[in-house]
């Protein structure tokens, strides 16, 4: 999962036009880009389309559900599940126990459509909400189904009264350098997937560039998107440089012929089990992303 794209599930030309960007993930919103009243339009449109299309698409297909405390999590489940998704992604999620109940509610709509016992994947955004930050660390062990960890700031800044989450420079501040930190290392302790949030600003497509590169930088795997034109400036940031791929096998090869000792020599350069454990998280990436290794 290196690009996710957002596309509004109430829109067939935009469904369309995501499940051709070349995403690794298509996530069709029925949350925050479908208005209250078009609740019930968007699930039949998604529903159909995704039916009649999925199988015209490399990409995986996610949906984001609205939050457990909306009302509409089930009729959401229950209008897009029959048709098979990939995964679910969960909104405003608190704490481990929001997957480990959206698990439950999971597994019965896969018993009552025929789908085998835990085929759909969830991926929460763990940072909308305040006591959604401080729960960071208790997603690890809750589900089979966890497919990684994600965040966003615009919720967040509304829960907290935060008139802007980014200085002017664009940096974030530092309430939402906390709330991204606590991802990744949350993804670290869950050992799935931590994927960096959505850029707004499209048309800023230099300062997009440089966030990808500090999120592959600072452990992110992948990174969520809000237009077709984002989805290659990610998945180029986010797929491992040959020179990395070589460099990678080279210290696992090392360490195999020495036969796994704490420490290997490369080239007059010490390398040590943390650089061991890097190279092979890399190797993992470049495989996904179909790179011979």
């Amino acid at each position: 999962m290196r690009s996710l794209l957002f596309v509004p599930g109430d829109s067939e030309k935009k469904l369309e036009k995501g499940f051709g960007a070349g995403a690794d993930v298509v996530i069709v919103d029925l949350e925050d880009s479908v208005a209250a009243g078009n609740k019930p339009a968007a699930r039949d449109i998604a529903a159909r389309f995704i039916a009649g299309h999925r199988h015209q698409t490399a990409s995986a297909i996610y949906v984001r559900v609205n939050d457990l405390s909306t009302g509409l999590t089930d009729d959401d489940l229950a209008a897009l599940v029959p048709v098979g998704p990939d995964g679910i992604m969960l909104p405003k999620s608190n704490s481990g126990q929001d997957v480990q109940q959206l698990s439950a509610k999971l597994r019965v709509h896969e018993a009552e459509n025929g789908l085998p016992d835990g085929a759909i994947r969830i991926l929460p955004i763990i940072t909308e909400t305040p006591v959604g930050v401080l729960a960071a660390g208790s997603y690890a062990g809750t589900s089979a189904r966890l497919a990684g960890l994600t965040w966003g700031a615009e919720d967040l800044s509304a829960a907290i009264g935060a008139r802007a989450a980014r200085d002017e420079s664009g940096r974030y501040t530092d309430v939402f350098r906390l709330a991204r930190a606590m991802t990744v290392l949350a993804a670290g302790a869950a050992e799935v997937a931590a994927i960096d949030t959505v850029f707004p600003d499209f048309r800023d497509m230099a300062a997009f560039e440089a966030e990808c590169r500090e999120a592959e930088r600072d452990g992110f795997t992948g990174k969520m998107a809000i237009h077709p034109a984002q989805v290659p400036v990610i998945n180029a940031a986010f797929t491992p440089s040959a020179e990395a791929v070589r460099h990678s096998q080279a210290i696992v090869d090392a360490f195999a012929a020495a036969g796994n000792p704490g420490v290997v020599g490369i080239d007059g350069k010490m390398y040590d089990r943390p650089h061991l454990r890097l190279a092979e998280r890399l190797l993992a990436r470049a495989r996904a992303a179909g790179i011979s290794t």
